[in-house]
């Protein structure tokens, strides 16, 4: 049987149509901007999404950081949610290789960071501080879509208090799918927006940032600098603009595999913390969890079992056999039939 993969929608394999688009591409040299694949994907993003420009990276890491420097000068500072990809997980990167100091803040259960905590943590005009410059959202966080009226409420607080507003948006299109809007309909509160195309559209290697013409020149110096020019993108570039014609709106299989696979794990008597999207989160006793990593290898399943609390996720190369394969593996872990 294949192996079914659960770590994270970033492990999918592009699809035969999405290579014969990435075989097909035309390309030229991406440095000098005369690869016309990669243009007409930045193009095609910016113009779907609301926005002047775009920008073509490797990596999510690198489309947020590129964000955050062209936003920012040394010594500037960016408000974060502390459990936030762009403050965790991302190596330090800002702090390290911009020299922009953080200021995380504590983030409330749908991901969004309370705009009174915001407030408080601008610093005044003096020299004494850093100069808080953006604050930085994260969409989806956790698998849950950001509220939509919080963010107008933090877009007229930007707008109030001088800041540049960014998001970090790896499953923008999730969260468009979850709540049946266009994805513009939440770009449309940020100066930038990075969109990572490599997890649930399935595309191979990829993120964009977008913003405006000032900004994308900016990150685009930067990227060089960084080490993320690179030739011959358009073979990549392909495969992204295939899954942006033809992978987004799938994303709703992916959310009820996910809630299908939620609720049979609540009906053999798991805690689970299901959300709209594609990410679930089961919590597995202790010491049943040598039993479930058995049981995994055995069916030919990979999970990042760390401990109890274990992040699932579904995405293009997980069907309805491997949801219900997964169940049956979870039943025998805690010696349950079926």
């Amino acid at each position: 049987m294949p192996p079914i993969d659960l770590r994270s929608d970033t492990v999918t394999r592009p699809t035969a149509a999405m290579r014969a688009a990435m075989l097909a591409a035309e390309v030229g040299d991406d440095v000098y901007g005369d690869d016309p694949t990669v243009n007409a994907l930045q193009l095609k993003l910016a113009d779907m999404l609301g926005f002047a420009a775009g920008l073509f990276v490797p990596s999510g890491t690198q489309s947020n950081l590129l964000a955050l420097m062209a936003h920012c000068e040394r010594g500037d500072e960016y408000i974060v949610g502390m459990d936030a990809h762009t403050y965790k997980y991302e190596g330090g990167g800002a702090a390290v290789l911009g020299s922009i100091q953080p200021q995380p803040l504590p983030q409330a259960g749908d991901g969004s960071i309370p705009l009174d905590a915001v407030r408080a943590a601008i610093k005044p005009i003096d020299p004494h501080f850093a100069r808080t410059k953006i604050l930085c959202l994260e969409n989806t966080w956790h698998g849950r879509p950001l509220p939509l009226d919080y963010l107008a409420e933090a877009r007229a607080l930007c707008d109030a208090r001088g800041l540049g507003l960014h998001l970090d948006g790896a499953r923008l299109f999730n969260a468009a799918v979850a709540q049946g809007v266009p994805a513009a309909e939440i770009t449309r509160h940020f100066d930038s927006v990075s969109v990572c195309l490599s997890k649930g559209l399935g595309a191979p290697v990829g993120s964009v940032l977008l913003g405006n013409a000032v900004l994308v020149e900016k990150a685009r110096r930067w990227r060089k600098v960084l080490g993320g020019g690179w030739r011959q993108a358009g073979i990549l570039a392909a495969g992204c603009s295939y899954a942006l014609d033809h992978h987004v709106e799938r994303l709703a299989d992916d959310h009820r595999r996910a809630t299908d696979l939620a609720r049979g794990l609540e009906a053999r008597g798991l805690k689970v913390e299901a959300t709209p999207t594609n990410l679930l989160f089961v919590h597995v006793p202790e010491a049943r969890l040598d039993a479930l990593r058995a049981a995994f290898a055995d069916a030919g399943i990979l999970a990042s079992i760390g401990g109890p609390r274990i992040r699932l996720a579904t995405h293009l190369d997980i069907d309805d056999v491997a949801v219900e394969r997964t169940l049956a593996a979870f039943a025998r872990s805690l010696g349950l039939a079926g």
